[in-house]
């Protein structure tokens, strides 16, 4: 047999370049690892994807339904944004046949695939371990089938051309279908006889919802019991966590957990340690789950598809409720189509993020202006959408602010936004209000998503019902192809809807042609997500498209010599690129420069994640000769910027690069001393200490902006980086400014790490937790005392001072040195001397 294997092989080389891609024969089983097959059953190298695979249809049938994919899709993260490598580009991966599967049998949340699966998550990298997605892949020519069939791992294996695979569940070939599923039975029985009791088999039998997915497979596959004989392993049980409980006996070592960790939430806290029977995951340098270096943020548990990793413990029982409120069990989120894809574990997990909310006829359920953490499901009635005026909204304490800074306190900002007096990109503007049913599936994604205000009044027009959501549930839902993409045609869709609503330029048009005009760019504009730093064009280059600032910051610079100079920077609701676009179509701007013929004037740079609406060149062209009405408009916008350019040549400003690269820009609520008034009495910090129990939250230290320091305390940014990713959505900014660490913190550090300029700091708390499964006679009945690392950060001591005072810093300052401000404000004092 070796012999012949390594006659192949040779043979195999010399064959010529056709056949230089196979380099093993089929009976070398050592290498099925490392090589996929193709359709003749041959062991061949993956080939890595490039771009030009974008573009390639691909062919195949799926249980004799045709189905056509691209060759390759850009790679994706868990929350489904597409990854870009270090140059900006996209990384292709290739189309595999499970994707495909998905494409053409998976249509709406609920629907199941026929190809099952144990070892992957459509959100994470195929491993290829468990071998349950095994499928029969034949090469058809003229619709007839060559050769013999392969059994394959439908998660790792690309599709191909001419391909024909059969499933578990093929109906138009039964011979293949049971040839199919007499291999995935033979798995799911080796696995159930180590790691499935008889009677979870029972169970799982009369039961409508089953947590496990290997006890889920079983029941599908209808196996009662495992041919195979049980191995006779002492269970070993690690219950050293205080939230997760750990049974090895349970792994089947799928590696879910693994990627959960490094790759999703990058704590690099599991591994594999032992060989063969005595294989299985461990923490660390294989130390107890609770001794080693996790911070209990729970992603390997709903990522485990048994009972290897579970929950301890009930949230949902301390839980507070509101009049109208009501908890929601994981058993009753599963009925709903939206969370049919969502891990059982996972429900269980966040118990507490999903709250079941009745309301009554002219119910509030959210106000415009306000601060939001959560979404809302509609489950039944309706609902009337609408927003106050411009000025109704200034007089909102919570909001008032923002809308001024927006319009009022900032002339360099106001010089480029989309409308004078400001307007929130949110805003549902010129619609008093508008009827929305629970056809419209969700209500508050966009703040929920963005963290920026409430951009209009929800009220009930009928007694209705929602689900309330928070950030980490949204987050979850994203994580499914399906639901995902449900739910970002509704948030861009009203999120383009208020963008294009918001276009100052459009003013000049009737109300119908207003219409007409929303309605046509409704149909050509586009998103697109931009990274910090990146360039989105840059000075000189020929003039294709107009731009919108929906979220985020846009840096303008102008290379003149050999320097590059900052002219501004831009906010939501801004737009730009229209001055090289202007000037290819009219004259009227030569006056300003001899090289004005449709060219870049200015270089523009994503400051921070920033969120565009993009018009094309040809669809703007368009839409001014179809509109006479908005040249003016647009042509006064355009001199008003250049005219601006003229000025900034004449002085020099070198205070705005500065404060763009300490990223003043974003900052809402700054801590400043003015340092030719401070002393260094150190009373600031002293307040703030005897404030919070003795936890500072500030440092009297920072960088110098002119003679002011930026004080080490929150900013309350505008788009907050500590918001994204906690696990149990215990950071969030509610109802005002401040951000908020609630008393569930389980101190991942995970804010404290994306908070760019170093504001929140892990603190260890004192706390008395209760955990029977480790009570002993020392441990007093199993309650013990426990050091708790939780995140700290200044909250403005809303719940301390009145309405209308300082915060303590501010207020405990003898000489009148700190403020609180924010950048736009501390930029306006500098360049006014």
């Amino acid at each position: 047999m070796k012999n012949e294997s390594k006659k192949s092989v040779a043979a195999v080389l010399t064959a010529g370049p056709l056949a230089a891609e196979v380099l093993f024969d089929p009976l070398n089983i050592e290498e099925e690892g490392l090589f996929s097959r193709d359709i003749d059953g041959q062991l061949v190298r993956l080939v890595d994807s490039t771009a030009s695979d974008y573009a390639t249809d691909i062919h195949l049938k799926i249980d004799g339904r045709a189905v056509t994919v691209k060759k390759a899709v850009p790679t994706r993260d868990s929350q489904g944004n597409i990854v870009n490598d270090a140059e900006g580009h996209t990384v292709p991966r290739s189309t595999t046949i499970y994707d495909a599967a998905s494409e053409v049998f998976v249509e709406k949340p609920g629907d199941v695939n026929p190809i099952p699966i144990l070892c992957h998550r459509e959100h994470m990298q195929p491993a290829a371990v468990c071998r349950v997605c095994v499928v029969e892949v034949f090469r058809t020519v003229d619709g007839k089938r060559r050769g013999a069939g392969s059994l394959v791992p439908a998660c790792h294996h690309q599709v191909e051309e001419g391909m024909e695979v059969q499933t578990i569940e093929s109906a138009n070939d039964p011979e293949s279908g049971t040839r199919v599923r007499a291999a995935v039975k033979v798995l799911t029985e080796l696995l159930v006889a180590d790691h499935l009791s008889e009677s979870a088999l029972a169970t799982a039998a009369d039961s409508e919802f089953v947590p496990n997915e290997l006890t889920a497979l079983a029941k599908r596959l209808d196996i009662k019991e495992s041919r195979f004989a049980r191995t006779k392993k002492v269970p070993i049980v690690d219950r050293s966590s205080l939230r997760i409980l750990v049974d090895h006996s349970a792994c089947i070592l799928c590696e879910r957990c693994m990627r959960g960790c490094s790759e999703i939430r990058e704590n690099y806290v599991i591994g594999r340690a032992g060989k063969g029977y005595d294989s299985r995951i461990a923490f660390d340098l294989d130390t107890p789950m609770g001794e080693s270096s996790c911070v209990s943020c729970g992603e390997c548990m709903i990522s485990c598809p048994t009972d290897a990793l579970t929950f301890k413990g009930d949230r949902q029982s301390q839980q507070k409720f509101e009049p109208g409120e009501s908890a929601t069990t994981a058993e009753e989120l599963l009925r709903l189509p939206m969370f049919a894809g969502i891990p059982f574990k996972f429900l269980q997990w966040n118990a507490t993020s999903i709250v079941r909310q009745r309301l009554k006829k002219g119910e509030v359920l959210c106000e415009e202006g306000e601060y939001g953490r959560d979404a809302f499901l509609l489950v039944s009635g309706e609902f009337d959408v609408g927003t106050n005026s411009i000025a109704g909204r200034e007089s909102k304490q919570a909001s008032g602010w923002l809308w001024k800074w927006f319009g009022k306190q900032s002339n360099k900002f106001v010089a480029s936004t989309s409308k004078p007096g400001g307007k929130s990109p949110h805003m549902y503007s010129g619609r008093q209000s508008i009827r929305l049913t629970s056809d419209a599936v969700i209500i508050g994604e966009m703040t929920c998503m963005s963290h920026y205000p409430r951009s209009a009044t929800v009220t009930a027009a009928t007694d209705a019902e929602v689900l309330r959501i928070n950030r980490n549930v949204l987050y979850m839902l994203q994580r499914n192809e399906v639901a995902r993409e449900i739910l970002e045609n509704v948030y861009r869709q009203r999120a383009l809807d208020n963008q294009l609503d918001s276009i100052s330029m459009l003013q000049s048009l009737s109300s119908d042609q207003r219409s007409e005009c929303v309605a046509m760019l409704r149909e050509c504009v586009e998103f697109a997500r931009v990274d910090p730093g990146q360039v989105i064009f840059r000075q000189g280059e020929k003039a294709n498209d107009f731009y919108m600032v929906r979220l985020g910051f846009v840096k303008v610079t102008q290379a003149r010599g050999t320097q590059e100079r900052v002219l501004n920077y831009l906010g939501p609701g801004s737009h730009f690129g229209e001055i090289g676009l202007v000037s290819s179509l009219t004259t009227e701007l030569q006056s300003y420069s001899d090289g004005m013929d449709g060219r870049r004037t200015a270089s523009c740079t994503a400051l921070d994640d920033v969120e565009l609406v993009r018009i094309r060149g040809e669809h703007f062209r368009e839409l001014w000769k179809r509109f006479p009405n908005i040249q003016p408009a647009f042509l006064a916008h355009a001199k008003t910027l250049l005219e601006r350019d003229r000025e900034e040549q004449a002085k020099a400003t070198t205070s705005l690069p500065e404060f763009l690269d300490q990223g003043l820009f974003n900052a809402q609520k700054l801590l400043v001393l003015d340092l030719e008034a401070c002393t260094r009495c150190d009373e600031c910090t002293k307040a703030c200490s005897d404030t919070h129990d003795g936890v500072t939250r500030l440092i009297r230290e920072g960088l110098r902006f002119d003679k002011w320091l930026v004080a080490g305390s929150c900013r309350s940014c505008l788009d907050p980086y500590c918001l994204v990713g906690c696990p149990v959505d215990a950071i969030h900014r509610e109802g005002s400014l401040e951000i908020r660490i609630e008393d569930h913190c389980i101190g991942c550090g995970l804010c404290a790490q994306n908070c760019p300029y170093g504001n929140i700091n892990m603190h260890g708390f004192v706390v008395d937790m209760i955990n029977s499964d480790m009570a002993d006679s020392e441990a007093g009945g199993g309650k013990r005392a426990v050091v708790q690392q939780k995140a700290t950060t200044c909250d403005l001591c809303r719940d301390i001072v009145k309405s209308n005072q300082d915060p303590s810093c501010v207020y405990a300052c003898p000489h009148n040195a700190a403020f609180r401000m924010s950048g736009e404000e501390l930029l306006s004092r500098v360049q006014q001397g």
